[in-house]
C-alpha cells in the first residue's frame, strides 16, 4: 500500500508527539466478514459478481466540515487486510492533521469487489473518529494550556472505548483515562480516583494516602474533595498531609476562615481572587464558567459585596509597607480603587493588567 502524505512504511501509524509506540488496531472478525457493512453492499456485490463485473476503481472520501482528521491508521489496517497484494494504491492524510469541509481525506484506487463491502466501515470509522477529535481539540483550546484529559469511557459502548480515547489524543487530549484506550495511543492512563474508593475507606485523606503508597510514582495524584465534607474542608485536609510529605509544613500553613478573620498574624501581603460577577449577570457566563461553585462567582447586587469588605478588614491586618492585591473586572476598576482609597487615606493606589491589557487587579500598597 502507498501513503503518499506520510511517505512512510506501508500502514506504519503516525504517532501523537510524546506518545509511546501504540498497539495494532484489532479489526474485529464481524467487520472483515461484512457483517457490520450496510447489506446494499452486499446485495450490489452478488450482483456485480453474478454478472461479472470488478474494475479498477478509484474511490474518494472527503470531509463534510472543517474538523481534526482521525481513524486512518484504523483504515489503514482494515485496507491491509482486505486489497490485494498489487495493483493497489491509498493516498490519505495523516492521523490527526486539521481538515476542512470538502477536502479529499482518503483516496482508494483498487478492484471495486476487494473493498467495496467496508465503504460502511471506512466511512465509519473516519467519522467518529474525526468527531471525536475534533471535540477533544475544541476542549484543549478552550482549555488554554491546561492538559485535557478524556474522560469518556463511562458514556459510551465499552466495544468503542479504546478507539474513543485514541481519539481523543489525535485531537491533543494529554491522555485518557482507559488501559484500552493505553493500548493505541501509548499513553499513561489518566483521571482521579472513584468515589467508590474514598466511600469504602470511610476517609478522604485515608484514600489519598492510600493512593499515594500504592500507586507508581508516574500516575498523578488527583484527589477528590466532595464525598463526605464541605469541598474547602477536605481540600485543606488533603493539601495538610501534601505539605507534610513535601517537608514545606515550616513554609506553608493552611487556614480555613472567613476573609481575613482566620489570620492568626499581621500579613506582609494579602492576595485576594474574590468572586465579583454581578448576581444578575452569573447566569450569562460561559457556560465552562458557570460549572464553578454559585459562591465563588456571585459578588452580589454590583459584584463587590467581598471586596467592599474585604477593603475594610485587611488594612488593619497588613504591617506597615504591606500590601493588598485584589483580582477585579475590568468595569470595576473605578469603583474599586475608591473603595481602596477610601480604606487608606494615605496610601498608593494602582493596578495590574492581564494578558489581553484589560484591567485585572487593584493594588493598596500601605506607606
Amino acid at each position: 500500500m502507498i501513503d503518499r502524505a506520510a511517505a512512510t512504511q506501508d500502514f506504519a501509524p503516525q504517532p501523537h508527539q510524546n506518545m509511546t509506540t501504540p498497539g495494532d488496531f484489532e479489526i474485529a472478525r464481524s467487520v472483515l466478514t461484512g457483517y457490520t457493512a450496510d447489506n446494499e453492499l452486499h446485495r450490489a456485490l452478488t450482483i456485480l459478481r453474478n454478472e461479472g463485473i470488478n474494475p479498477e476503481v478509484v474511490v474518494e472520501f472527503t470531509a463534510e466540515r472543517e474538523g481534526i482528521f482521525c481513524g486512518i491508521t484504523e483504515v489503514k489496517t482494515l485496507l491491509g487486510r482486505v486489497l490485494p497484494e498489487t495493483g493497489r494504491e491509498v493516498w490519505a492524510l495523516d492521523e490527526g492533521v486539521g481538515v476542512v469541509g470538502g477536502e479529499v481525506a482518503l483516496r482508494i484506487r483498487a478492484p471495486y469487489a476487494s473493498f467495496g463491502l467496508f465503504e460502511t466501515a471506512i466511512l465509519g470509522t473516519l467519522a467518529s473518529c474525526t468527531g471525536w477529535a475534533t471535540a477533544a481539540a475544541e476542549c484543549v483550546e478552550a482549555g488554554d494550556g491546561i492538559p485535557i484529559i478524556g474522560y469518556g469511557a463511562r458514556h459510551v459502548h465499552p466495544g468503542v472505548v479504546g478507539v474513543m480515547d485514541y481519539a481523543a489524543v489525535m485531537g491533543g487530549c494529554a491522555s485518557s483515562s482507559s488501559v484500552v484506550g493505553q493500548q493505541l495511543h501509548g499513553l499513561t492512563p489518566s483521571g482521579t480516583m472513584p468515589h467508590s474508593l474514598v466511600l469504602l475507606m470511610g476517609d478522604t485523606v485515608r484514600s489519598m494516602m492510600a493512593f499515594d503508597k500504592h500507586m507508581p510514582p508516574e500516575v498523578p495524584r488527583v484527589a477528590l474533595v466532595d464525598t463526605f465534607k464541605d469541598e474547602i474542608q477536605e481540600a485543606l485536609e488533603v493539601a495538610n498531609i501534601n505539605r507534610s510529605k513535601h517537608g514545606v509544613s515550616v513554609q506553608v500553613h493552611l487556614h480555613h476562615g472567613d476573609l481575613i478573620d482566620a489570620l492568626p498574624c499581621d500579613m506582609d501581603i494579602i492576595v485576594s481572587n474574590p468572586p465579583y460577577i454581578r448576581s444578575g449577570e452569573v447566569t450569562q457566563l460561559a457556560e465552562e464558567v458557570r460549572r464553578e461553585p454559585a459562591v465563588a462567582l456571585d459578588g452580589g447586587a454590583d459584584g463587590l459585596r467581598l471586596i467592599r469588605r474585604l477593603f475594610q478588614q485587611a488594612p488593619a491586618r497588613l504591617r506597615p509597607g504591606g500590601g493588598l492585591v485584589v483580582e477585579i473586572s475590568p468595569e470595576q476598576l473605578e469603583s474599586v480603587s475608591e473603595l481602596a482609597r477610601d480604606a487608606v487615606p494615605g496610601g498608593r493606589v494602582s493596578f495590574r493588567r492581564d494578558l489581553l491589557g484589560l484591567p485585572r487587579a487593584v493594588v493598596l500598597s500601605l506607606s
